[in-house]
């Protein structure tokens, strides 16, 4: 069936829920699971027409989204193990989120992408965009979307 399962995860409510089905998938098929937080980069458009910040600022603010994803995927290695299911917890930064779950897909041999979507319509999909949607239409592996 699978071998290799990556799980893309914010830490979210909704995407712990794929996580648990994630999980549950890769100890049915014996698969490796592959826990992934996509971390931002230094987020310029939040900052923007604000203050300008200190070198040392962006360096601690970046820092601690380091450290929270560490902590989101380390929670996600901790609760598969528990399971039984072999895992990797891994951390990528990039301000593309879709394309960094495909690129950590392919580098990892991945062979299904599990991830939850909000299921936004209308005006709010639009505004808001869709990394689902992305991974759905430009991943080469199989997508298993969750709500």
């Amino acid at each position: 069936m699978y071998q290799r399962i990556l799980v893309a995860t914010d830490g979210s409510t909704l995407s712990k829920k794929a996580v648990a089905s994630a999980i549950d998938l890769a100890a049915l098929a014996g698969a490796e699971l592959i826990a992934l937080k996509v971390i931002p980069r230094y987020p310029q458009s939040y900052f923007e027409g604000g203050l300008a910040l200190q070198v040392e600022e962006v360096s601690r603010v970046e820092q601690q989204w380091a450290d929270d994803g560490q902590a989101v995927v380390d929670a996600v290695q901790k609760a598969a193990l528990d399971k039984g299911v072999k895992t990797k917890a891994i951390t990528v930064k990039s301000d593309l989120v879709s394309d960094a779950i495909i690129a950590a897909a392919k580098k990892h041999k991945c062979d299904l992408i599990v991830m939850a979507s909000h299921g936004r319509k209308g005006i709010k999909r639009l505004l808001l965009g869709s990394e689902t949607q992305q991974v759905l239409t430009h991943a080469s592996v199989p997508v298993l979307v969750l709500r």
